[in-house]
């Protein structure tokens, strides 16, 4: 097992903090999740997730419960409310999340509000290279998410009750000024050419057209649940991202993998990718586009240049939170020796868009 997964992966004691009230949680469940009973014991999945993540469990079942972190709060950052919303509305779409048995609203119960879902056992994989299983099944694996993504990008928002889960429409321009805002106004993380340049370039050269879909915001193959034993997704992880927005910045982000270095996030550059029977980049792009009933992605160049800065304007603050002390993880101090790289990475894929200079 890789350090990042073995980071990640499975759960711990609850740590110091983050205590939850078992006996008002038992109370909770008992009244509302239907087939509920205990006695329950708690645990906490081990990782970063910036919304604290245990494990309940019971001798016939276990669930799943996320809440938000105690303390103040910025104004909509961990809205656990959110991701309850988008995963119960995928669910009536059948698309592969855990189910949702409730939202708890009521902050007394467990100190904050949370909800409580499925858990969904299966195969996590941590290196998009997939090692361990033969190649026909890693294409099967790298089609199954294919399809995933392209099935999320089908669902009718409106028919499943989120019409109101995003602003619709003008997706790059909002996103670009957010996160040019972001980037600029930390003035103690400071700045780079590359990320200047794409600063300029980025909003002058938006492709045309226009098209709304629910995106996850983060989907990435460590973000996905794998059957056991067959090449198919059960469940797609971690929501905190997804509104309302463009399906080809979504799926954009997804295929930045094959462009992007291993040791930056999970990705595929540098790996012999036809001798371990994965799909190329346009291969992988054209089966999106037949499952979406697209002849081609005109702009998929520029889609990859922004996610390369969203993900540089990301990181970027996180070497001003780390600056600044309030970031002290040791993955926090890995994605700042990465940022020079991944700034530099972002102007490339702008030059591959039409770039000059």
């Amino acid at each position: 097992m890789s350090a990042v997964a073995e980071a990640n992966s499975g759960t711990t004691a609850v740590r110091a903090g983050y205590a939850l009230d078992v006996g008002a949680l038992d109370a909770w469940m008992r009244a509302n999740v239907a087939g509920y009973a205990g006695p329950l014991t708690v645990e906490q999945f081990r990782g970063g997730q910036s919304n604290p993540t245990y494990k309940l469990v019971t001798p016939g079942r276990a669930y799943v419960l996320r809440k938000q972190p105690p303390g103040q709060l910025l104004k909509g950052a961990h809205a656990v409310d959110r991701e309850a919303k988008v995963l119960t509305g995928l669910g009536r779409a059948g698309f592969p999340v855990a189910h949702v048995h409730g939202l708890c609203t009521d902050a007394s119960v467990v100190g904050t509000i949370f909800y409580v879902m499925d858990m969904v056992e299966g195969r996590i994989f941590w290196d998009a290279t997939i090692p361990g299983v033969s190649n026909a099944e890693r294409a099967a694996l790298f089609d199954a998410m294919n399809a995933t993504v392209a099935q999320l990008h089908g669902i009718d928002h409106a028919a499943v009750g989120l019409a109101d889960y995003g602003r619709p429409g003008n997706y790059f321009e909002r996103q670009i000024a957010r996160w040019s805002r972001q980037y600029l106004e930390d003035a103690e993380a400071g700045r780079d050419p590359n990320m200047d340049r794409l600063v300029e370039w980025l909003p002058a050269n938006i492709p045309p057209g226009d098209e709304t879909s629910i995106v996850h915001g983060d989907f990435r193959i460590d973000n996905m649940i794998f059957h056991p034993t067959e090449p198919r997704v059960l469940a797609v992880l971690d929501w905190e991202l997804s509104t309302l927005g463009h399906p080809g910045a979504d799926f954009a982000y997804h295929a930045m993998m094959y462009r992007m270095p291993p040791h930056i996030v999970a990705g595929l550059g540098g790996a012999a990718i036809s001798a371990l029977g994965i799909p190329d980049e346009q291969d992988y792009l054209a089966a999106y586009c037949a499952r979406r009933g697209l002849s081609v992605m005109p702009g998929y160049d520029f889609y990859i240049a922004f996610n390369f800065f969203r993900l540089a304007a990301i990181f970027h603050g996180i070497k001003g939170r780390v600056l600044r002390g309030t970031a002290s993880s040791a993955q926090a101090k890995e994605r700042v020796a990465v940022l020079p790289e991944l700034m530099r990475l972002a102007w490339d894929q702008a030059i591959r868009a039409g770039a000059t200079g």
